[in-house]
């Protein structure tokens, strides 16, 4: 009986295969962690992209809903985590005799991107969760620059302000500040209010700047009884002026040089209805901080204190500011200063209207699950 040399022949070749059989698998844990690290830079290099498209022009931004954001980075690791590490190994059963041949194919195109739906279910859940934390920015709005502020100026013309130690004297000094300031609030409804014994109107707000000029520049001492100092009328006067203003902000601009010592109105009533009214209200105590003369009465030895602490109460109950000026270069740079606030403030008050962003993240991160799922259903489909 002759040997039967083929089953000799092949059982080195079966040993083999067993071997190879028995032998452990090498662990893909390290390329699926090094792959997971490029798809957290990629959806990092895309999202940054969409971030730059989308607030190219924007002036501030915010999340509504920041607390949102903690949630993205554990969705995305959940996802991982069960699509590439916990992901349980699928095998299967081919009967092919020269199984040393498969090492020699190359994988086809969709073998090769077989993570594709994964990386865009991960970009479309970073997307999601972007939108769900609800972006917003702001911009520049024209039509709110138009608006403007409305502002009134209560002007003291009370005797005292006859007073040279403002050159040439602290109503000349007032009037010159004033006029500056008006030539610079272009967009402003502007009014001006006189008070001294009592107070009314002279100029109502106004956008005709060359009229407002024109009367103040014609403005002198005398047009109210100067024999007094009725702030809390003087604010009263200014506030009835911006009741009905639909203005976005309002503001009262109070200068004087004395306390008050007229009228029939506080004036810390007065700033109460100004901060009910949301009128700020800035202060400007104008010449020497001890007392006020009135030069036509000096020789009668009548002085007329001054009270910084009111007029400090004043602003600061309205949200203003309070400042003093005991010369003309300082009365100059006080009018600046609430200038610059009021600019402040307008920039402030176009920030807070925002603009909801959260569709450019949305409809792409539906885009995205959608192609994902067609994918899946189709060239990259899993069998069971």
């Amino acid at each position: 009986m002759k040997p039967d040399l083929s089953a000799e022949a092949g059982a080195p070749l079966a040993r083999e295969r067993l071997a190879r059989a028995a032998a452990p698998a090498p662990s893909r844990l390290w390329p699926r962690l090094r792959f997971t690290a490029l798809l957290a830079v990629a959806a990092f290099v895309v999202v940054g992209g969409l971030y730059t498209w989308t607030l190219r022009d924007a002036i501030g931004f915010r999340f509504a809903h920041r607390y949102a954001l903690a949630l993205v980075p554990v969705a995305l690791g959940l996802i991982v985590y069960a699509a590439l590490i916990r992901r349980p190994q699928r095998t299967g059963t081919l009967r092919y005799a020269r199984t040393h041949e498969l090492g020699a194919l190359s994988p086809g195109w969709v073998a090769k991107l077989q993570h594709l739906p994964l990386v865009l279910r991960l970009l479309a859940v970073t997307l999601a969760g972007l939108a769900v934390a609800r972006p917003q920015t702001s911009r520049i709005d024209d039509a709110l620059e138009l608006e403007g502020i409305d502002i009134v100026v209560a002007l003291d013309v009370s005797g005292s302000m006859e007073e040279q130690d403002l050159a040439p004297n602290r109503l000349e000094a007032a009037k010159k500040v004033i006029h500056d300031f008006v030539t610079r609030r272009p967009s402003d409804r502007l009014g001006l209010v006189l008070f001294g014994r009592e107070a009314y109107t002279y100029v109502p707000p106004t956008l005709d700047h060359g009229t407002y000029l024109r009367m103040l520049a014609d403005l002198r001492l005398g047009v109210v009884d100067g024999k007094g100092t009725a702030i809390g009328n003087g604010l009263g006067v200014a506030l009835a002026r911006l009741r009905r203003s639909e203005a976005q902000s309002k503001v009262v601009i109070l200068l004087t040089d004395g306390d008050n010592n007229a009228g029939n109105i506080s004036p810390i009533e007065a700033a109460t209805m100004a901060q009910t009214l949301g009128v700020k209200v800035y202060t400007i105590l104008a010449g020497s901080n001890d007392s006020s003369d009135d030069p036509r009465e000096a020789r009668a030895g009548h002085r007329y204190p001054v009270n910084p602490k009111l007029l400090e109460q004043i602003a600061t109950t309205t949200g203003g500011s309070p400042y003093l000026a005991s010369d003309t270069q300082a009365l100059a740079k006080r009018f600046q200063s609430i200038l610059e606030e009021l600019e402040k403030s307008r920039m402030d008050d176009r920030g807070l209207l925002y603009a909801e962003l959260y569709p450019r993240f949305l409809w792409p991160a539906l885009a995205l699950l959608l192609i994902e799922l067609a994918l899946r259903l189709t060239r990259w489909r899993r069998l069971p």
